[in-house]
């Protein structure tokens, strides 16, 4: 996950255009809210990203914590919502640290394509130990074996030609095919798992899992799943 945290970290052209960027923070937002069970509820975002759009996640909440890797994210994060007494910003040693049972709900969406095997199980372990009974882990956007790039593709110029930014996101196509997020991804890779892989992963690591119908985002292709402390572990 370092090479993939230190890409995130610099100054990286994943979004084609401010638009686009603002666009999939506020859809990121809208379906972590829909998640939320209550008012009341603790919520964790597992390497959460800029969350440019978290405020209204924690409107939606008592508590919103923000965890990611990334230093130099984890700084503006921490400068961006200073003032919002309902959002904390964690880096993942802090919330390893972190009281057991004390989150109502944690997601994890678009990570497990950055994280080895091991590394996601160890994600998976430290979350079981903070959910309180009967909390959930939402799994989103993991990337399937049988769907390739193209789908990535597809996916971006269906949203942005519904929101306006179809000529950015063909000038940005272009701009990743020559750009270290391509070389990265060459070189490095992304994880991938077929619904029955992650569904098993998570039973192993103690959770009874489902698929959901509509995945997180705004890519159809990949999947999001819900999981619970399995009541036999």
């Amino acid at each position: 996950m370092d090479d993939w945290i230190d890409y995130y970290d610099s100054t990286h052209t994943i979004y084609v255009s401010k638009l686009h960027r603002d666009l999939h923070f506020q859809l990121i937002a809208r379906d972590i809210i829909g998640y939320i069970g209550s008012p009341d509820s603790v919520v964790l975002d597992y390497a959460c990203g800029e969350a440019l759009s978290a405020a209204k996640v924690a409107e939606a909440c008592s508590q919103l914590y923000l965890a990611e890797p990334a230093p130099g994210v984890r700084g503006r994060l921490i400068a961006r919502f200073a003032p919002n007494t309902k959002i904390r910003v964690r880096s993942l040693e802090d919330v390893r640290k972190m009281a057991e049972h004390s989150i109502d709900l944690v997601v994890m969406n678009s990570v497990t394509q950055y994280m080895t095997p091991e590394e996601l199980d160890g994600a998976f372990a430290t979350t079981r130990r903070l959910l309180k009974p009967g909390g959930r882990l939402v799994l989103g956007d993991v990337l399937r074996p049988e769907v390739g790039m193209i789908r990535d593709v597809v996916a971006l110029l269906r949203f942005a030609a519904h929101h306006g930014f179809l000529r950015d996101a063909l000038i940005g196509l272009i701009s990743t095919a020559l750009s270290d997020y391509r070389q990265l991804r060459s070189r490095v890779g992304l994880q991938r798992y077929s619904e029955a892989d992650m569904t098993a992963k998570l039973a192993a690591c103690g959770f009874t899992a489902a698929r959901v119908a509509v995945n997180i985002g705004h890519n159809p292709w990949r999947m999001t799943f819900i999981a619970r402390q399995s009541l036999a572990s």
